[in-house]
């Protein structure tokens, strides 16, 4: 492998929208029943992550403009400066967890050594955490979690892998990423629905970036659709947007049964993530509401990233996704009229090549000199109010360093000036939401949380009445063929004693 290795435009990008106030980091958590094995973490350490190069990796920046940052490896590198054990403070509950989350959250990586930290927090509700954060050059969400999985094992007892022979940029493979593929492939199909046309131009994006300037000057939907991202009136104004300072805070749900997610999309149409959104849609209202905002007839967008990874490619990192605006109907006060607006909002982006374009659009930034990165991501920084991403995990219980994973839980980084981010992550039957905020514009995340409660339990109640409603006119047609039998018996009575 060669000694340098040129950052991808995309990856460039990624790296060049790093600013004080917004930090480019994935930052996820893995919660444990019982204390992790500190020394066994280290060595799957060891022997799953180190084997990938970009681990040992640093980003150089050169000193000329137009010049592309490249990874090269840290001659000083040291596993010890990359994963460190702390003791949470006391009472070690939820919030102590989450005031150190946030804290985490709001600190940047040593760019002199490659940028990831893995973070033990002990002392949790008598468990472990495992708080991991990656920046966005290296990989996006998806690739995080696949990192995340490549660690894990299927049973407390599997042994340790045996030590790595030579490096592998490859190998994050294991038992557990393997089964996961086909999983994974059905989420790639769904994600891929914008067209065969609309994902093969977007890898050809992915490889030449050049490619997106084709695009722009042909008169291709790819074109319009980037003529409709740049000229997008910008999202109207709320208290989510707003200058943002260095301090974030993170929140996250209690786990959701899948099944219950299930039912209601069942009984109302649509999909699960049709439902999450909704529900999300309404929390943002009644926060707004709750803070005095006017939300009548409002819509603001979200920002949906939309993964372009073909299914053998999910165990790759760099950044393959493209990015498609979801407006939200904040405005809408019922939560059926709200959800079947989501559903119908959402089925339009199916097949638009919105999301190319913006991958297109995202290598071009990576080519210019930051100060012109900066005015772009600002630019379409003020077309949205949040960054809403959902990835589906494992729907079966995993094990790290022999213990088992209770919870699974990450948050995105917003991009420019948007200061709020939701994250959906599906796990062994479970569905968790969170929320990253900036201290200063949106300082109580745990209550939007909150309000997702009251928004889930209203379309749960929605589902209750509809069992009813169904055991109801169960219960009516059962009633005539009761009646009608004892006539029956009586007729057949009268018969017998005829005869």
């Amino acid at each position: 492998m060669p000694s340098s290795e040129p950052l991808t435009n995309v990856d460039a990008a990624w790296l060049g929208m790093e600013d004080p106030t917004n930090l480019m980091m994935v930052s996820g958590i893995l919660t444990f029943d019982g204390p992790i094995n500190f020394e066994r973490l280290r060595a799957v350490l060891e022997r799953r992550l180190l084997p990938i190069s970009r681990f040992r990796q640093r980003v150089v920046q050169p000193k000329l403009p137009f010049t592309t940052p490249y990874w090269e490896y840290d001659p000083t590198f040291n596993l010890d400066n990359h994963l460190h054990r702390v003791a949470l403070p006391a009472p070690g509950d939820k919030k102590a967890l989450q005031e150190m989350v946030s804290d985490l959250m709001s600190t940047p990586l040593d760019f002199t050594k490659p940028l990831w930290h893995f973070h033990v927090i002990e002392n949790y509700e008598g468990g472990g955490v495992l708080m991991g954060r990656l920046h966005h050059c290296i990989a996006d969400g998806i690739a995080l979690i696949q990192v995340l999985l490549s660690l894990t094992d299927f049973s407390a007892e599997a042994p340790l892998p045996p030590p790595p022979e030579e490096d592998d940029q490859d190998g994050q493979g294991g038992g557990v990423i393997q089964a996961l593929i086909q999983q994974a492939a059905s989420a790639v199909k769904t994600a891929r629905k914008v067209s065969g046309k609309v994902v093969s131009e977007g890898l050809e994006a992915i490889v030449n970036p050049a490619h997106a300037l084709e695009l722009a000057l042909s008169g291709t939907d790819h074109a319009v659709a980037a003529g409709r991202l740049v000229l997008r009136t910008s999202d109207p104004q709320t208290i989510f947007k707003g200058p943002l300072g260095v301090q974030k805070r993170a929140a996250w749900s209690r786990p959701l049964p899948l099944k219950d997610i299930k039912a209601i999309k069942n009984v109302t149409g649509g999909t699960v993530n049709d439902v999450l959104v909704s529900a999300m849609t309404g929390a943002l209202r009644q926060y707004l509401v709750a803070k005095g905002q006017d939300v009548e007839d409002l819509n603001f967008r979200a920002a949906v990233p939309v993964n372009i990874r073909k299914p053998e490619e999910m165990t790759q990192l760099g950044n393959k996704f493209g990015i498609v605006f979801l407006s939200l109907p904040v405005g809408i006060a019922d939560p059926l009229d709200r959800l079947t607006e989501v559903r119908k909002r959402m089925l339009a982006l199916k097949n638009s090549p919105e999301a190319i374009a913006a991958f297109g659009i995202l290598g071009a930034i990576g080519m210019n000199p930051k100060a012109i990165q900066e005015q772009i991501v600002n630019m379409f920084g003020a077309k949205t109010t949040c960054v809403m991403t959902n990835v589906p995990g494992p729907q079966f219980p995993l094990y790290l360093a022999g213990s088992r994973i209770k919870d699974f839980m990450f948050w995105v980084p917003q991009s420019g000036r948007v200061g709020l981010g939701i994250s959906i992550m599906s796990y062994d039957q479970q569905v968790f939401l969170g929320v990253a905020t900036d201290a200063g514009l949106i300082p109580d995340p745990d209550e939007i949380i909150n309000y997702f409660y009251d928004e889930f339990d209203a379309l749960m109640a929605l589902v209750k009445t509809a069992e009813a409603v169904e055991q109801a006119e169960a219960g009516k047609k059962s009633q005539p063929e009761e009646a009608e039998k004892p006539a029956a018996e009586a007729e057949t009575a009268v018969t017998c004693q005829a005869t």
